[in-house]
C-alpha cells in the first residue's frame, strides 16, 4: 500500500560509558549503521527528526554526515524524546512530504541522578526544596500505591530486574550485563522503599537511529520490512499522577501511557493480545508492572501472576524488555524511545541473537514514558 511506513534500517551505538565520545559523535555513528543496514546514502534521505536532552542538537550531527539541506527538526521532550522524534518523521512520511527519513536520538549524561529545576517543569521551588525532584521518591510512592491497590509484591519487582539483567547480559550492546539473582536484587541498598538500588536504571550514553521508508522505497530497500503500524503520542491530563505532580487529585483520570497506547492499537487495527514482543518503559521495576497493565498487556494485578511464572521472560508468552530494558541499557533519554523500536524490529526481523525470542513474530509494541507525563507507543508488524 502507497500509504504504508516501514522501518527498513537500524543503527546503535553502544550504551554505557564511552570517555572521549561525545553524543554527537554516537549519533554520527549510530546513522551510518542505520544507513548501511538499510542500503540508503544519506543523500538520499529526504527528512530527518531526532533529540537529545543532554548530548547536544541532534542536527548538528549533519556536519558529519554530510550538508545535503535536508529540513531536519531538533526535539527534546524528556523521556519521550525519541517517541516524539519518531512521531514526527513518520507524519512527514504518511503526508507524503517524504519518502524517506532519518530518526536519531542519543544523549551523554554525567554519572549521578538526574538534577532538573523544579521551576523549569513550571513548578514552584517548594517541590525541589522537599526532595521531590529526586524522582526515586515519586517511583516510590507511585508503585507502593499500586502495590497496596493490586497485590503486587517486592518478589514481583526483583523479578522484573533479574529479568533484565539475564536479558541484557545476551545483548552486546547493553551497559548492564552480569546477571543478578531475584535475592541480589533485594539485598542491594534500599533506596526509597520498597525499590533497592538494581530495581532502578542509570543515566547513561548512548544513541541509536532508524530509517524509515514509505510507499514503493519500502519494495525497493527492504529485505523484510518491519511496518509502523501506528505512532500515538498522548500528554497527562488533570487527574493523573505522574512525574513531577504536584499533589494527587481526588478523582483519578487515565494516564497518557492508558491513551497513547489505546490510540496506537486503534490505529493498528490491533489488538493488544496480538502482541508477540512488548518493549516498556522500565525506569524501575515498578514502572514495567504498572505499564504493562495501563498499555492493556493485560489486567491490574494481573502482573503478578504473569511475572512470577516467567510469562514476560525471553521464553514466555508475552516477552517483555527483552533486550534489557533501561535497567540493563542505561537511560540515555534521547535515545531509549528508539532503542525499543530497534529491539522490536531485531526481533520481528529474526536478527536478535542469542536473545531471540521463539516461536511466532508477527506484532511488536513499544512504549517509552518520561516527565512531566508524556508518552508514546507504537506498534510495527511484519
Amino acid at each position: 500500500m502507497t500509504g504504508d511506513v516501514a522501518v527498513v534500517g537500524v543503527g546503535m551505538h553502544p550504551f554505557g560509558r564511552h570517555e572521549g565520545v561525545t553524543g554527537l559523535q554516537m549519533a554520527a555513528v549510530a546513522a551510518r549503521r542505520a544507513l548501511a543496514d538499510a542500503g540508503v546514502r544519506w543523500e538520499e534521505v529526504d527528512f530527518a527528526a531526532g533529540g537529545s536532552d543532554a548530548g547536544g542538537n541532534a542536527d548538528t550531527s549533519v556536519a558529519s554526515l554530510g550538508l545535503t539541506g535536508l529540513p531536519f527538526i531538533n526535539v527534546k521532550n524528556g523521556c519521550a524524546t525519541g517517541g516524539s522524534a519518531l512521531t514526527t518523521a513518520h507524519a512527514m512520511l504518511v503526508s507524503g512530504q517524504a519518502d524517506i527519513a532519518l530518526v536519531v536520538g542519543f544523549d551523554k549524561h554525567p554519572p549521578g541522578a538526574f538534577n532538573p529545576l523544579p521551576e523549569e517543569w513550571g513548578i514552584g521551588s517548594w517541590y525541589g526544596e522537599t526532595g521531590l525532584m529526586l524522582t526515586t521518591q515519586f517511583f516510590a510512592m507511585k508503585i507502593q500505591r499500586y502495590m497496596a491497590e493490586h497485590a503486587i509484591t517486592a518478589s514481583t519487582l526483583a523479578k522484573v530486574a533479574s529479568k533484565a539483567f539475564a536479558n541484557g547480559s545476551r545483548n552486546a550492546n547493553a551497559w548492564r550485563r552480569k546477571p543478578l539473582s531475584d535475592d541480589e536484587v533485594l539485598a542491594s541498598k534500599m533506596v526509597n522503599h520498597p525499590l533497592t538500588q538494581y530495581m532502578f536504571c542509570s543515566p547513561g550514553e548512548g544513541a541509536v537511529a532508524l530509517v524509515l521508508a514509505r510507499g514503493r522505497r519500502i519494495r525497493e530497500l527492504a529485505r523484510m520490512p518491519v511496518y509502523l503500524r501506528s505512532v500515538a503520542f498522548r500528554t497527562r491530563r488533570f487527574g493523573s499522577f505522574e512525574v513531577f505532580s504536584p499533589s494527587v487529585a481526588i478523582e483519578s483520570a487515565p494516564s497518557p501511557t492508558a491513551e497513547a497506547a489505546a490510540a496506537a492499537f486503534e490505529q493498528a487495527g490491533v489488538a493488544p493480545g496480538d502482541v508477540d514482543v512488548a518493549q516498556v518503559q522500565d525506569t524501575e521495576s515498578g514502572a514495567e508492572v504498572m505499564h504493562m497493565a495501563e498499555t492493556g498487556l493485560c489486567e491490574h494485578g494481573e502482573q503478578e501472576v504473569l511475572i512470577q511464572s516467567g510469562a514476560t521472560t525471553l521464553a514466555g508468552r508475552l516477552p517483555i524488555n527483552t533486550d534489557g530494558g533501561c535497567l540493563a541499557n542505561g537511560e540515555p533519554i534521547g535515545a531509549s524511545g528508539l532503542r525499543q523500536v530497534h529491539e522490536v524490529v531485531l526481533q520481528l526481523r529474526g536478527d536478535a541473537g542469542d536473545r531471540q525470542i521463539p516461536g511466532r513474530r508477527r506484532v511488536g509494541f513499544t512504549q517509552v514514558y518520561g516527565a512531566p507525563g508524556v508518552s508514546a507507543c507504537a506498534v510495527l508488524t511484519v
